[in-house]
């Protein structure tokens, strides 16, 4: 008999595993030969715990990784600032803010020019600071701002579809139901869209009320300075934060905006890729299938083929995966498959 690879429908087709519920064990029956150990069904019930507790360490890594380099950068900045501040130009308010400022400043890539070097020594620093935080502390600070957006959408995903698998007849039922779509588990393109213009409508708003009633910035500036600074362009007129309860806003704002509007517009961008992607699975799963696909798809070219050819190649062809990647996942299961019977039974495993 030919193999067949990856034909998940006959994994266990020969194989009959019998439970033995804990109260009927003394009534006579017996355990299945092929049906694995207590211990093996033990781990088997563990998985989902083991992959959440995984999942748990893995973002508490990034949160705490992300605040100690940020801790760490910052320092560095406060320190060489303090120590030789006056070989930085710009209006003084307090050391320790005016050192933050140019630091998130400089981590953000605005470069408003109203700090700036002006030895050898410290043009060199700002140098190696900027591609330090740019290389490497901006890139996980983006990584923990896309960790939290989407573990958001997920938590609200899950909860929308828990609420609605009762009787879903309801109006905050139906509301769910048009900002969610449960069926994909994701947010609606419309919502996405909506809220992302929304972060960015409130980045910019915030830092135009605090520049016009605390810098005293005319509204026309007021609104022209927010947007450069969120879009880290910077100020071509030099103009800035120049009080200290400004600059103590700037720190946290620029932080928080610059990275969230950056993510906006990647996320938008994301939106009209997954767009057209999807439009392309559709043509894709329901144009008719030719003599041609068949032949491309028969794997074991034996002149037909299976449900698992059939999902194999359609994903090749939606692009989900590559050649590459159903040959490592042959050779693993060829590696599993002691007897090369085609079938991965409880004995290879046990083996």
């Amino acid at each position: 008999m030919e193999r067949e690879p990856l034909l998940a429908s006959q994994v266990f087709q020969d194989e009959e595993i019998q439970f033995i519920p804990s109260e009927r064990r003394n009534t006579g029956l017996t355990r299945s030969t092929s049906a694995p150990a207590k211990p093996i069904m033990g781990d088997f019930r563990n998985i989902d715990q083991t992959l959440a507790v995984k999942s748990k360490y893995e973002s508490n890594s990034i949160v705490r990784r992300a605040l100690l380099l940020l801790i760490i950068y910052l320092l560095v900045g406060v320190a060489i600032y303090i120590f030789d501040k006056e070989n930085f130009s710009g209006i003084e308010t307090h050391p320790v803010v005016d050192a933050i400022y140019f630091s998130i400043v400089t981590l953000c890539t605005v470069g408003y020019g109203d700090v700036a070097p002006l030895s050898p020594a410290t043009k060199v620093f700002t140098c190696i600071f900027v591609l330090m935080g740019f290389g490497f502390i901006n890139i996980s600070l983006r990584g923990l701002v896309n960790y939290a957006l989407d573990y958001h959408e997920n938590l609200f995903v899950a909860n929308s579809r828990v609420n609605l698998g009762g009787r879903g007849n309801s109006s905050n039922g139906f509301l769910r139901n048009c900002i969610f779509d449960i069926k994909d588990g994701r947010l609606r393109t419309r919502v996405k869209v909506g809220l992302a213009l929304g972060v960015v409508i409130l980045c910019i708003g915030m830092g135009a009320t605090v520049l016009h009633f605390v810098e005293k910035f005319d509204v026309l500036d007021s609104i022209y300075l927010s947007v450069m600074s969120v879009t880290t362009v910077g100020s071509y007129g030099g103009k800035a934060f120049n009080t200290i309860q400004g600059r103590l806003f700037a720190s946290l704002w620029l932080l928080v905006s610059t990275l969230s509007v950056a993510r906006v517009f990647l996320y938008l961008a994301e939106i009209r890729v997954d767009k057209r992607h999807r439009r392309m699975e559709k043509w894709i799963l329901h144009r008719q299938m030719t003599v041609d696909d068949l032949v491309a798809a028969d794997i074991n070219n034996n002149g037909f083929i299976s449900k698992a050819e059939f999902a194999i190649y359609k994903l090749k062809e939606m692009g989900l995966i590559k050649q590459k990647d159903i040959l490592l996942v042959c050779n693993q299961f060829d590696k599993i498959d002691r007897n090369n019977s085609g079938k991965i039974t409880i004995s290879d495993l046990l083996q």
